[in-house]
């Protein structure tokens, strides 16, 4: 079996455990203010996928709260990266976000940033300013990808096409910056092998990192509204597992796992509550890992 996770990668590169500082930073998205669409993506609560993140107040005490819930989870202290997590973290003008990351790149306790955008909202000028950042400090953009299927995207409001995307990475790792697509497992509509086609789709870039998600219903989305009205499941655990058994294998050894699932707050879950039991879920999946011998890149084609 193998696996380039992200605690082993991360403890190959920074020589300990890495732990991410959620923050949420007041910024929207396109979709959402009307620039390119309303409503937001249909799985996308109110908090913008960071209803873990620290709000609110100044830069460092959002890093103060987020450090002091780790060391309350895992009773020590280790490596930090800041992540800039919720709603899109480059939708603002330059000088706005030059002042806050640049402040955050000054900060000796953070190892690297790790920015959520949209790859609709990377300007030129913005990514010259990531490009200046990583020479001081890695700098990761994760784009919310989600799926390669166009018409998936507009069945979820996802309001860009997959094309954007894939000139966004160019463009980034042109400039030297890692990028890190986000995928969603069990879409609506989607099937087993439009999934396959997104991994796929990814791998070929080879990404320097990946997170994969489950599509969870939260309370107060338009998905919960498709869920109510029976036009819409989730995947069952079993499902999702023989997926990830499977697609993992599709991505190059050298791609980092960030994630191998996402889980909702459970406050607003409404499906499916196996997803709820985080600790249970990874331990499960790493079970299932090890006993079918998953092996990273077997499958992969260059």
């Amino acid at each position: 079996m193998y696996l380039n996770t992200f605690d082993r990668a991360m403890r190959e590169r920074f020589g300990k455990k890495m732990y991410r500082l959620s923050l949420d930073c007041g910024f929207t998205c396109p979709n959402r203010d009307g620039t390119a669409g309303t409503g937001g993506c249909i799985f996308c609560s109110a908090g913008g996928a960071g209803n873990f993140a620290g709000r609110g107040g100044s830069l460092d005490g959002m890093l103060a709260a987020a450090k002091e819930r780790i060391r309350n989870k895992t009773g020590r202290d280790c490596g930090y990266l800041a992540y800039f997590q919720s709603f899109t973290n480059t939708y603002a003008p330059l000088e706005t976000l030059r002042n806050l990351f640049c402040a955050a790149a000054e900060k000796e306790e953070l190892e690297a940033l790790s920015i959520a955008t949209r790859p609709d909202c990377l300007q030129p000028e913005t990514v010259s300013l990531l490009s200046e950042l990583n020479r001081k400090k890695p700098v990761w953009v994760e784009l919310g990808l989600q799926t390669v299927s166009n018409e998936t995207a507009q069945r979820i409001n996802r309001c860009y096409e997959t094309e954007v995307y894939d000139k966004a990475v160019s463009e980034l790792r042109k400039n030297g910056i890692e990028v890190i697509p986000h995928i969603m497992l069990g879409l609506p509509g989607e099937g087993p092998e439009e999934m396959r086609a997104t991994v796929r789709h990814v791998a070929a870039q080879r990404v320097d990192g990946v997170k994969l998600h489950l599509t969870h219903v939260l309370k107060n989305t338009p998905l919960a509204e498709q869920y109510r009205q029976g036009t819409f499941r989730t995947l069952s655990f079993e499902e999702y597992r023989d997926l990830l058994c499977e697609l993992i294998e599709f991505l190059p050894r050298e791609t980092v796992i960030h994630r191998f699932t996402g889980d909702g707050d459970k406050r607003e879950l409404l499906a499916p509550l196996w997803s709820a039991d985080k600790k249970r879920v990874l331990n499960d999946l790493n079970r299932a890992f090890l006993i079918r011998d998953v092996e990273q890149g077997r499958r992969f084609l260059p």
